[in-house]
This record gives C-alpha cells, sequence and structure tokens, in this order.
C-alpha cells in the first residue's frame, strides 16, 4: 500500500465519521462564511466548502477527528474508566484536553485560527449548537471542539488566501 493511499483511506474514514455522527461538509462550510462573510463581500459557499475541503486533506486534521470521535463513542458507551468517562461524559469545563486537540487542528493555518476558534467556540452558531445539546444522549465533548476547530482553519486558510499568501 503506497504513502499517498494510506492518506487517502485517513481521509475517507475521517470524513464518513463525521457523516456518521451527524455532520456533514455543508455544516462547517455554513461555520466558514458565518466566520468570514462580514471580511469578504464575494464569498460563496462554495468557497468556503472549497476551503473546508482543503483542511481535510491534512493529516492532522484527520488524526484529530479520528481520535476525538473515538473518545466521544467510549464516553457514550460507558468504556472509559472512572474519573475520565465522567469528565468526558458531561464534558467537565475545565478538562480543556478537547481544546488541546482542537488547538492542533487550529495551527495548521497559523494564529488567526486561535481568534476564529475562540469567537465561534463562544457563539456556538449552527452545527455546534446542535452538537452542544446534552440533551440528545449522544456525547461530542471532543466533536465540537474539533468541527468548530476546522471552521476555525478554513476561515484562516481562506484569510491567507485573500491576502494572496499560498500553500506549499
Amino acid at each position: 500500500m503506497s504513502k499517498e493511499h494510506k492518506v487517502t483511506e485517513l481521509e475517507k474514514t475521517a470524513r464518513e465519521w463525521l457523516l456518521d455522527r451527524g455532520v456533514t461538509i455543508k455544516d462547517i462550510a455554513d461555520l466558514v462564511y458565518y466566520l468570514q462573510a462580514k471580511y469578504h463581500e464575494d464569498l460563496t459557499m462554495e468557497h468556503c466548502t472549497e476551503n473546508v475541503n482543503k483542511v481535510l486533506k491534512k493529516r492532522e486534521v484527520q488524526n484529530a477527528i479520528l481520535t476525538g470521535i473515538q473518545l466521544d463513542r467510549l464516553a457514550e458507551k460507558k468504556q472509559l474508566e472512572e474519573p475520565l468517562q465522567s469528565t468526558i461524559e458531561v464534558d467537565e469545563s475545565l478538562y480543556g484536553v478537547d481544546e488541546i486537540i482542537a488547538f492542533s487542528i487550529v495551527n495548521v493555518y497559523g494564529s488567526i485560527g486561535f481568534t476564529n476558534y475562540g469567537y465561534i467556540d463562544k457563539q456556538k452558531p449552527g452545527i455546534l449548537e446542535k452538537l452542544n445539546d446534552k440533551s440528545s444522549g449522544a456525547c461530542h465533548t471532543f466533536l465540537d471542539d474539533i468541527v468548530g476547530a476546522i471552521a476555525a482553519a478554513a476561515s484562516s486558510r481562506l484569510a491567507h488566501s485573500a491576502a494572496g499568501d499560498s500553500e506549499d
């Protein structure tokens, strides 16, 4: 199996797991639009989606998605040991590891991502509001931060490209 094929398989799995947890690319693109529309008068959903897809091609993003979703799933099944089980299950505010995983995504496109992430994490628009609804019985302690971080990274990528920066 070639290195390129492994990356493609990893990305495919990350995308499938997002969908399985109820998160679409459109949901994340909506967050990018929410973050960037006032700065780009000609911003389209297509452009937002393109930037989300570019972020999802990054291996560190794929690894963060799989790690976070796996921990959320284990918490739902009550398969973690205490005190970690309760901490993740209730999304303990002082835990912070969920944000650390999100920061690994945010950092992919530079420091502007931290500002975007902080803002969207406080506002919780769109899919983030749904992921934070504890009444569903689902655990999204990691996923809500990961989705917000992907949107923040895509927003940062968009801002960099608008400024004329390009990726290698």
